[in-house]
């Protein structure tokens, strides 16, 4: 043990404190936290996240612009009001005989006459019902492409929902990672205290040198500030996930134990074929092609004349009485342009090119799944293997401690012996949760790349 205050001796002390300060916190907010699993995490999210809320959002806008649109086909009523006040009178001037001479009675009106209207406020009343013809035509294509926008935006929730999921699954495996971190800080605490003791025991027989005690005390230190960092890091990791779960990001958790590696998706080719069917990006890319044809369907009857049937009723107030007080009709309306210089023409050419874009936009987005597959199928399976030879490397390192830390207790090994042989089981640990948290991001990875939403 130390008989003088060594600087070592004191950080160590100073560390234990903190130690057992940050333990006891840490196991009672432990003991509190409300217990989360993956699935629990993914279904929060896909609930709450307000990047989901607003593709949602997206999806109810098109469906009321879809709706809007759909009145365009129903007939058309209008009103319209003038009011003026009239600043020179209407004149009317009748020729003496303008309707004519008649036996009798001479000519009508028998000489010129003039009629006035008073200077006084008048105002003219339109009513207009108009019904499209021909624009029904072309007002149900605008529907058509509602319609595609809206499952475009469906597709865009979807790829969202599959982003959320993998995010989340990130953040939940770096969770688990770091605990399994703070789990192995702590056994290696445990493990250099009770090296101190046996240290601290044979320095005071004088079979150690006093440097290698002050060496157990300085990694002891070490290892309790690690276990203090590991806890904030995992606060700060509670956090970012509760943010992508849309709740309040001081809400305390905990998360269930990593599942055992299970096995993957062995089939390539139906992987494959389960990506170009269930990724989003190749149903929106499919999509649009859909898209760019009703549009241009849509520039294409532009060359349809315009044709509605339309009823109207006009009356009027405070005018002359030779002026109608109400008058109505019903009738056609077309409206055709006839000569546009080779505009439409121009215009319809320009959407072909957007079609020819669209569908060499599929082509490439297949391309693309199928290389994305391909990767995250060949990172799983290196993930897989990876972990295996991690985990016979750190029961072989776990052993060899053991070994030499018995042989140590009966001073029949060196104590830089045991400290290098725990040096090699932390960096073996360390190896471990990196081969662990790859393959479950891995599986993460490959299940996003065949358009799997959980």
């Amino acid at each position: 043990m130390c008989t003088q205050k060594h600087p070592l001796c004191v950080l160590a002390m100073i560390a234990s404190l903190i130690f057992l300060s940050v333990e006891a916190r840490g196991q009672k907010a432990k003991d509190k936290a409300q217990m989360l699993t993956l699935e629990q995490a993914i279904a929060l999210a896909l609930g709450g996240n307000t990047q989901i809320k607003n593709a949602e959002l997206d999806i109810s806008r098109s469906r009321e612009e879809l709706a809007a649109t759909r009145t365009r086909r129903l007939p058309n009523f209008s009103f319209e009001a003038t009011g003026s006040q009239q600043l020179t009178p209407i004149d009317f001037t009748f020729e003496r005989g303008v309707f004519g001479t008649f036996p009798g009675t001479g000519p009508i009106p028998a000489e010129d006459t003039k009629l006035s209207t008073p200077l006084k406020p008048t105002a003219i009343f339109v009513t207009r019902v108009t019904q499209p013809l021909s624009k029904l035509f072309k007002i149900n294509l605008n529907l058509k492409q509602l319609e595609l926008k809206t499952e475009i935006a469906r597709e865009e929730l979807r790829a969202k929902r599959q982003q959320i999921a993998r995010d989340v699954k990130r953040a939940y495996f770096a969770l688990l990672q770091t605990e399994s971190a703070l789990a192995a800080a702590e056994e290696t605490v445990r493990m250099y205290r009770e090296l101190d003791r046996v240290t601290g025991d044979y320095l005071a027989q004088q079979v150690v040198l006093r440097t290698e005690g002050l060496d157990v005390k300085s990694r002891l230190a070490r290892s309790e500030y690690d276990v203090s960092t590991l806890i904030d890091q995992l606060d700060v990791q509670k956090q970012q996930l509760n943010l992508l779960l849309g709740r309040n990001v001081m809400t305390d958790f905990s998360v269930t134990a990593a599942p055992d590696p299970d096995g993957f998706e062995s089939d390539l080719e139906a992987a494959r074929s389960c990506a170009l069917e269930q990724r989003p990006e190749m149903r929106e890319a499919r999509l649009r092609v859909r898209q760019a044809e009703v549009d241009r369907r849509i520039k294409k009857s532009e060359f349809i004349p315009d044709v509605s049937a339309s009823f109207q009723h006009i009356a009027t107030a405070n005018f002359n009485s030779l002026i109608p007080r109400s008058y109505m009709n019903i009738g056609i309306t077309v409206s055709w342009e006839v000569f546009d210089w080779g505009r439409k023409k121009r215009e319809l050419a320009e959407k072909d090119m957007a079609m020819e874009q669209a569908r060499n936009a599929v082509r490439e987005a297949e391309s693309r799944v199928l290389i994305d597959v391909n990767e995250k199928f060949n990172k799983l399976r290196q993930a897989r293997q990876m972990l295996a030879v991690t985990e016979m490397d750190r029961d072989a390192a776990a052993e060899n401690v053991r070994v030499l830390t018995n042989r140590y207790k009966v001073q029949m090994s060196l104590l830089s012996d045991v400290l290098q042989a725990q040096s090699k089981l932390e960096q073996a640990n360390n190896q471990k949760r990196q081969a662990m948290l790859a393959f479950w991001t891995a599986k993460a990875e490959f299940e996003n790349a065949i358009g799997e939403e959980k």
